[in-house]
């Protein structure tokens, strides 16, 4: 238990909502602006941009409180995460459920002026994506791939709040997202990994065991590939396939990161996926604007 002062609890709150690390929210939200611009063929309506990335940054909020709430008890004995808010006591697990419960109400707020059915159904599936991903990693012994289904389900409902249908291309970029989840959250758990064992939790970074590096590149290839098919099905142009491009050299980079399983590069790896991310947005972007 840390016995030095506490913070003032509103910076502690906000750190247990992870607003310091912008990366997590930026790997929600560069696959929710894919599907936006993708089921637009465009730019999206400002307001339903803005809901979205709004939307994207409380979900994202809502996951780090109940991940930091389930793993409370283990965190204190992984280097990186012993000093979180719950772990030092700075705050309680019933403020922690409240703090959830607010943003997830938040959430439910933005998407007031854009809802259908079809969106309500699939909002209800994402706010329990967020909330059952932490416990996932006592029994999946891949629960990153779960991960990507939660970080990815920004897809479809974009395509919903567009189109008021979840066409295929869509389901097809949540598979994208997952395979690049496991790619990005592997090199993650690479750090944590000793750690990870001594505790007795799932990830698949041990699954993987040494052909952790081998496992991350074949995901980065099957999202790259899922990307290429996309592309190909909506006839996108030039602009896109040089985003792709410059996503696939992101991608060797982080072999040149990873391949000797420094914990220091693999961390950077993981970070650098934002700009991953951010090649493909720019392809859709520009095809869109050329």
């Amino acid at each position: 238990m840390n016995t030095t002062a506490p913070p003032p609890k509103l910076i502690q709150y906000l750190r247990l909502m992870r607003v310091h690390r912008p990366i997590g929210t930026l790997l929600l939200l560069w696959p929710t602006l894919w599907a936006l611009w993708l089921a637009c063929d465009g730019m999206p309506p400002l307001y339903v941009l803005l809901i979205f990335v709004a939307g994207t940054f409380l979900m994202r909020s809502a996951g780090c409180v109940i991940n930091d709430l389930a793993d409370r008890k283990i965190d204190g004995h992984v280097a990186r995460t012993k000093d979180r808010p719950l772990v030092a006591g700075w705050v309680s697990p019933r403020e922690a459920i409240t703090v959830f419960f607010i943003l997830v109400t938040l959430s439910a707020i933005t998407l007031l002026p854009i809802l259908t059915p079809l969106l309500v159904g699939l909002a209800v599936v994402a706010v329990f994506l967020a909330a059952s991903y932490p416990f996932t990693k006592r029994f999946f012994a891949i629960p990153q791939g779960y991960l990507g289904i939660a970080f990815g389900f920004g897809i479809p409902m974009a395509f919903a709040a567009i189109l008021d249908t979840v066409p295929p291309v869509a389901w097809w970029l949540l598979v994208a997202n997952v395979f690049w989840a496991i790619a990005y959250d592997t090199e993650y758990a690479m750090v944590d990994r000793p750690d990870d064992l001594k505790i007795g939790i799932k990830t698949s970074a041990i699954t993987f065991g040494r052909f952790d590096v081998a496992a991350i590149m074949i995901c980065y290839g099957i999202t790259l590939g899922i990307l290429a098919a996309v592309g190909h099905t909506l006839q996108l142009g030039w602009p896109y396939w040089i985003g792709l491009f410059a996503a696939t050299g992101i991608a060797l980079y982080h072999y040149t990161l990873i391949k000797d399983r420094d914990t220091t590069k693999c961390f950077t790896a993981f970070m650098h996926n934002n700009w991953l991310g951010a090649a493909v947005f720019a392809g859709i972007l520009l095809d869109t604007l050329i």
